[in-house]
């Protein structure tokens, strides 16, 4: 999609502003590195069917990965899935309220868990605060989880993240019997 953005220098309907000669250099260079580290170096390292296999397996595990930390913010149990007002078209929640009730945290206090996934166990704090770096997510979690506690909102956690994907499993299955 990078191309069509650059090339329509739209992104949807929005206009893009015109890229300096610098931003140019920027995204060609990359563009090039980008070809020349995933593409060009493995062909030569390792021929086609070496870099396709590897590829595919690095294509098929980053997915995995990325589909399990989603469903496992967003796919269990105690998840909520508002629907908006037949009549208004709106929400019920504002937006903040929406963010607790339809994201659930997993194994938070999991170093290597956090680590391998980017903080993004921490789902609440990473949809209350998207710009804010998730090193910090650790000491907000405590700070929006007592402030949930003092208005009795849920903050939704699963300590262990074999709790959230049991979760997840129980929640398909109450899925299927719907």
């Amino acid at each position: 999609m990078d191309y069509q953005k650059y090339f329509t220098r739209k992104i949807g309907s929005v206009a893009l502003k015109p890229m300096t000669r610098n931003d140019q250099f920027i995204f060609w260079g990359f563009k090039v590195l980008n070809l020349g580290l995933f593409i060009a170096l493995p062909l030569y390292m390792v021929g086609f069917a070496g870099w396709l296999l590897g590829f595919l397996l690095t294509a098929c595990v980053a997915g995995f990965v990325l589909s399990i930390v989603f469903q496992l913010a967003h796919t269990v149990e105690q998840t909520a899935f508002p629907v908006p007002h037949e009549i208004t078209n709106k929400l019920e929640d504002e937006w903040a309220i929406h963010q607790l009730r339809t994201t659930a945290n997993f194994a938070t206090d999991n170093r290597l868990i956090s680590w391998l996934v980017g903080g993004l166990n921490f789902q609440v704090e990473h949809h209350l605060f998207p710009k804010i770096s998730h090193v910090h997510y650790p000491v907000i979690s405590k700070i929006i989880r007592q402030t949930c506690e003092e208005f009795g909102v849920p903050y939704q956690v699963y300590p262990k993240m074999r709790y959230a994907v049991a979760s997840h499993v129980a929640f398909l299955r109450q899925m299927g019997r719907a």
